[in-house]
């Protein structure tokens, strides 16, 4: 029995070693994948924290700041109106994201448990709206943006993302996995329609509205383009419009630039680690029996 022991742990240890040695190939991919992603970030990262007397253009970048210091951060801070381009931010952010929310929870209801004529091609017809740039349409929006008086105001800034094919797209597939059976008893109880959405399908879509939130706010956080068409005061400029702001404010000083740029990550990175642990599959099922 001994000896056969050790042969089958012999035999495992020899699959276990050539299941290693097969994957070599594919973790060697990956690794170079994630160096080519991160190297960016890294660099940006060091940047902030050198020294003026540091070369930051040198040949052989080095990651390991000589001398490193918190003045880039401190300067940028106390030189420019850093607060007021966060609070801008966050402000423009937070209030797309509930409206999104909302627009595309309700969009998406009637589309994935209402029966009326057309639905279909409606629903097709707003997922193929996702296959046009941003850029064509931005001159139109620009346009009725004028009109509707919302040049440099806050709702100017959101009125392009109060709404979004993807996100009708994503809450549709959530509420057609939920069960027939909870809409079915909720109706026997009384419910109206909206009661539904409100009490059955959005709790029970709970990960992909907390999904859609984080592509939602981390999108508008980065978004440069339209706050640069429709924004032209200082007293607005979210991140994005503020960082840009900074090569003319400091002469092109890349310290700078970079410190700026890694403030600006910190919130994004708050919002993912607390919000990663929701966004999760879940099944919609679990109270329903039989």
């Amino acid at each position: 029995m001994n000896r056969k022991s050790q042969k089958s742990s012999q035999r495992s240890s020899q699959r276990s070693l050539f299941n290693i040695l097969k994957n070599i190939p594919q973790f060697m991919l990956l690794i170079a994948i994630a160096t080519v992603t991160v190297f960016p970030l890294l660099w940006l990262v060091s940047t902030a924290f050198k020294s003026p007397t540091e070369n930051i253009f040198q040949s052989v970048p080095q990651l390991l700041p000589s001398q490193p210091t918190l003045e880039n951060f401190i300067k940028v801070w106390q030189n420019s109106r850093f607060d007021l381009y966060l609070w801008n931010s966050f402000f423009v952010s937070s209030i797309t994201v509930i409206l999104n929310l909302l627009f595309c929870s309700l969009a998406a209801f009637p589309l994935a448990r209402l029966e009326f004529k057309g639905r279909d091609p409606i629903f097709w017809a707003i997922v193929g709206t996702t296959m046009i740039p941003f850029q064509i349409t931005m001159i139109p929006l620009y346009i009725l943006a004028v009109q509707l008086n919302l040049k440099n105001t806050y709702a100017g800034l959101i009125f392009p993302y109060v709404i979004s094919a993807f996100g009708i797209f994503l809450l549709r597939q959530a509420f057609q996995s939920v069960p027939k059976e909870m809409e079915e008893a909720a109706r026997m109880d009384g419910c109206s329609s909206l009661g539904i959405w409100w009490h059955i399908m959005l709790p029970a879509a709970y990960p992909a509205l907390t999904t859609l939130a984080v592509f939602t706010f981390v999108a508008m956080w980065g978004d440069f383009l339209w706050p640069l068409a429709i924004v032209d005061k200082a007293e607005l400029y979210t991140l994005p419009r503020g960082i840009a702001s900074l090569a003319s404010a400091f002469s092109e000083d890349w310290r700078l630039i970079a410190a700026g740029s890694a403030i600006s990550m910190v919130p994004v990175a708050i919002v993912f680690v607390f919000l990663q642990r929701y966004i999760i599959p879940t099944e919609a099922s679990v109270g329903v029996k039989g």
